[in-house]
């Protein structure tokens, strides 16, 4: 029998713009997972300072909270964003990959509520935050 988290990252791995971006999958399990993005030249949002869009730690957020939710033991399949609040905190430093953390937390029948963190090398200040609610199928 395959398990929620093995079914979770043939899904994200197959994304057409997880693959784009560069994202890798670097822990699932049980409601958790981590995603790597490493710094790209094609990502940086502003030339002039090498940061990357917001869009793309936007992105891999989104992809990350989805991980999580599909992941869930309680998750029968899988999963769309219905509502997702990024708080941007800082500029992420140039030349720094991202990794994202989400944890879903809670799931009633139909709707799946996530929280995860986007982080360079600095682990002490968060480059964003983000905090959803995703769908739940078939419970």
């Amino acid at each position: 029998m395959v398990d929620n988290a093995t079914i979770a990252r043939q899904f994200i791995e197959a994304i057409p713009h997880a693959k784009a971006l560069g994202m890798h999958l670097t822990k699932i399990d049980s409601g958790e997972a981590e995603i790597t993005m490493p710094y790209s030249e094609q990502l940086v949002g502003d030339p002039r300072t090498g940061v990357i869009h917001g869009g793309a730690v936007f992105a891999v957020l989104d992809t990350c909270c989805g991980a999580a939710v599909m992941s869930h033991p309680a998750a029968p399949g899988g999963t769309a964003t219905i509502d997702l609040r990024i708080d941007y905190m800082r500029a992420a430093t140039p030349g720094q990959s991202i990794t994202t953390r989400a944890t879903c937390y809670h799931i009633t029948r139909n709707v799946a509520f996530v929280r995860a963190t986007a982080m360079d090398d600095d682990q002490d200040l968060p480059v964003a935050t983000a905090s959803g609610s995703f769908t739940v199928e078939g419970l």
